[in-house]
């Protein structure tokens, strides 16, 4: 067994996992392997805000791979189980398609987005494009964070630079942009509000990042905090 040596000091990135997993989910998995997979599909899903995932983009993912070749040789195998019994218990959802490619098997964490997306692969209003796996097209080519800064703040410096690309390698995109529009909105354009905003998001959860000034809404920080970090 290879010991692990503990969590490092400094900043560390987290990944949310939804109350009811550890409340409903996990005192009813009896597997190891579904375990596993349900996990490590949670920790994709939210780190690169996915709302599909192939099977074989699952299959040649080395940690995963590793992780569950510790519980059975035939890795395929452990990863077929562990899926199936996702969907059986209602933790993913399934759906098969074709395509020029060949066939892919697509799942969906059982969310409202999740269920969304399924929705439309198998009413076939979503296009699927096999690219060492299987992803739902975007339709439109969304802007990258040194985009979102340029046209929210201002020109780029050499620092800054370094500093959203730390940003964009340990947050979502979604994030980022929901980020960027809570600071136009509250008309803070300034790059340490947004790194504060996209930091309370992984502490807080994103959804609790509203930020708009409409009646009877709170910003997401209040006239003290905002003036902290004008500061």
């Amino acid at each position: 067994m290879e010991k692990f040596n503990g969590f490092p000091a400094g900043e560390l990135r987290f990944t949310s996992v939804p109350d009811l997993f550890f409340a409903r989910l996990l005192p009813q998995i009896d597997s190891l392997a579904e375990l596993k997979v349900t996990l490590h599909f949670l920790w994709v899903h939210y780190r690169q805000a996915r709302q599909v995932i192939a099977k074989n983009e699952l299959l040649a993912d080395e940690t995963l791979v590793h992780s569950l070749a510790l519980i059975d040789e035939d890795v395929e195998n452990a990863l077929t189980q562990g899926l199936n019994r996702a969907v059986e218990r209602g933790a993913l959802l399934y759906a098969q398609v074709e395509d020029d490619a060949g066939r892919h098997d697509l799942y969906f964490l059982n969310s409202e987005r999740g269920r969304q997306a399924h929705a439309k692969v198998e009413a076939g209003e979503m296009g699927v494009v096999a690219v060492s796996g299987a992803e739902i097209v975007p339709p439109a080519k969304r802007p990258n964070i040194f985009d979102l800064y340029e046209a929210n703040i201002g020109l780029l410096s050499p620092i800054i630079v370094d500093e959203l690309k730390d940003a964009e390698a340990t947050y979502p995109q979604v994030w980022i942009e929901d980020a960027f529009k809570i600071a136009v909105e509250n008309n803070v354009r300034k790059w340490s509000y947004i790194r504060a905003v996209l930091e309370r998001m992984a502490t807080a959860g994103r959804d609790d990042g509203k930020g708009q000034k409409d009646e009877g809404t709170k910003p997401w920080y209040t006239d003290e905090e905002r003036q902290l970090i004008q500061h």
